[in-house]
């Protein structure tokens, strides 16, 4: 029985040293552990902290941002990659009206615009005139649209523009009594040999058409001038360039009769423009008239020893916004003293021409948006002339 009370005595002893060695690593575990929580506390303490003062900064910089949106003249749209508002300033509500947050931008277009639009300047439905320009979103998916209210602007311009036209043909009030006066004198001529008792019916058949001949020249000089006062303004449908090319083809074909020239047409763009039909067909057929006479050597002398003339009207360089057409002929080319006044008002180097007729293209042109330039040299062997009209596609202003 001693042995055994002995024995028992130091498993005891033995089982609470173990449980006392157990105890202390395991109260210096909970130690560390309180530590380590201790510390994590205080960084997460830090972090909120640095996370309130990110976050305030985010907030200032965004009150900041929508008081400097409010405050521009230009109304502002910021459109999420579903093409929904996600962001506008007042200047936009005040310009398009509302519901405008949260909707589709292609029913605000639908609600808001005119169906057309060419170049970059867009109708509203209540008349006003919008210059539309859209960016990427930055590094989101999505747009940011600025339009601008040009309506007094284009007003101003387009009355300037008149007046500055009006004072050119006050200028060459002369010039125009002479235009008129000289196929009026020829046409007055032939009328009075019409009188005669004399005449044979060839002689007067052929006076009656010289008359005629007269006064339809006076009639497109008429008309040409009409269109260069009113500054070729005209109302705007959708053309599609390859159809108006094909018809070009179509009308410059009896032109091309008994002519040793040929046209050739370059086009590859499926594109559509907005603008007067009419307008633009007669300004295209008056360029590749003028090429055609040119480069025709059927009046030279020994012609057939010569290579016919070759125009040539070809689109090319087209964009996202624009896309031009050259109209090239092999001619004798424009010396530059005469490119700085080819699209002058009268002037003209032709005996029976009306000076008007480059004149009106340009005006025509620039109706649409768009621009004209010549480039010409006749020091080269070859001669020729180029000249290049700049055209605004069609605009989409839905968001794809």
């Amino acid at each position: 029985m001693g042995q055994q009370s002995v024995s028992h005595s130091r498993e005891l002893k033995d089982a609470f040293s173990l449980f006392n060695q157990a105890s202390n690593q395991l109260a210096d575990s909970y130690r560390i552990l309180e530590d380590r929580i201790s510390q994590l506390t205080g960084e997460l303490a830090i972090e909120r902290s640095r996370r309130y003062v990110r976050d305030s900064d985010n907030e200032q910089v965004i009150r900041r941002f929508e008081g400097l949106l409010d405050a521009l003249p230009a109304a502002v749209i910021v459109l999420d990659g579903d093409g929904y508002v996600q962001q506008c300033n007042r200047a936009a509500t005040e310009l398009i009206g509302e519901p405008l947050l949260s909707m589709l931008w292609r029913d605000v277009v639908a609600r808001a615009f005119q169906p057309t639009a060419c170049g970059d300047d867009v109708p509203l439905v209540d008349g006003r005139i919008v210059n539309i320009a859209t960016r990427p979103a930055f590094d989101a998916p999505g747009q940011i649209i600025l339009l601008t209210d040009v309506t007094e602007a284009r007003a101003m311009q387009a009355l300037l523009s008149r007046h500055q036209r009006l004072s050119a043909m006050g200028e060459m009030v002369a010039s125009i009594a002479h235009q008129i006066r000289t196929p009026l004198a020829s046409g007055l001529l032939y009328a009075f040999h019409l009188k005669r008792d004399d005449l044979d019916q060839g002689r007067r058949s052929r006076y009656a058409e010289q008359i005629v001949s007269r006064l339809k020249h006076l009639e497109h000089l008429v008309d040409d001038m009409l269109v260069f006062a009113r500054g070729g303004n005209f109302s705007a449908d959708q053309i599609n360039l390859t159809t108006l090319l094909d018809e070009l083809k179509q009308m410059m074909a009896p032109q091309l009769e008994d002519r040793t020239c040929e046209l050739e047409i370059i086009n590859v763009n499926d594109v559509k423009i907005s603008g007067h039909h009419e307008a633009l067909s007669a300004a295209l057929q008056n360029l590749v008239l003028n090429a055609i006479q040119a480069c025709d050597k059927s009046d030279a002398p020994g012609v057939e020893e010569q290579a016919g003339g070759h125009v040539i009207v070809e689109c090319r360089n087209a964009t996202d916004e624009t896309i031009d057409v050259f109209i090239t002929d092999n001619g004798h080319g424009i010396s530059a003293g005469m490119q700085e006044r080819i699209f002058e008002p009268f002037f003209t180097t032709k005996p029976q021409g009306t000076g008007l007729g480059l004149a009106v293209v340009q005006a025509i042109i620039h109706a649409h948006d768009g621009a004209i330039w010549i480039e010409s040299s006749s020091e080269k062997a070859d001669g020729g002339t180029t000249f290049a009209i700049r055209l605004p596609l069609l605009k989409d202003i839905v968001s794809k």
